[in-house]
């Protein structure tokens, strides 16, 4: 089997395992408020998800070359044709990708879980330019369910 095959998936396995650590950096930073971190975090996940992408191109190609389909059923193929060393790099990668999958949508869950804060504490201040009690004690409208505190 291809070495060249063998030597892709290496590469990209390398590359998926440094996109996992910045997807924990990525987590740790918002766990522990440091937002500012953020940006510099994204611009370097992107430019290696550029790489990765790049990484799986070769990666067709070569399956091509061999005579495989593209894609996930391809390289299936290949690898259960290839040696034992082929077998296990295309397992291994599978199974960091799914990893980085994973990490990925929980960080994701997380940023939407930060916005989601924001924009309800941003409607919180916005409203509260308003008065939060009216004369009567009771909570202005869209601010409550109008219950009065203070009778007279």
């Amino acid at each position: 089997m291809s070495s060249k095959l063998l030597e892709l998936l290496g590469q990209e396995y390398a590359a998926t395992g440094v996109f996992l650590e910045l997807l924990d950096q990525e987590a740790a930073a918002m766990t522990q408020g440091e937002f500012a971190r953020l940006p510099e975090l994204a611009e370097r996940k992107s430019k290696l998800a550029d790489q990765i992408a790049l990484m799986a191109r070769q990666r067709e190609a070569e399956l091509l070359s061999l005579g495989y389909v593209s894609g996930r059923r391809g390289a299936d193929a290949a690898a259960a044709a290839g040696s034992e060393a082929l077998q296990n790099a295309w397992r291994n990668l599978l199974k960091l990708a799914a990893q980085a999958h994973a990490c990925n949508h929980r960080n994701g869950v997380m940023i939407h879980t930060h916005l989601d804060f924001t924009r309800q504490t941003i409607s919180f201040l916005q409203a509260g330019s308003q008065p939060l009690y009216g004369p009567d004690g009771g909570h202005k409208t869209g601010l409550g369910g109008g219950h009065c505190l203070a009778l007279g």
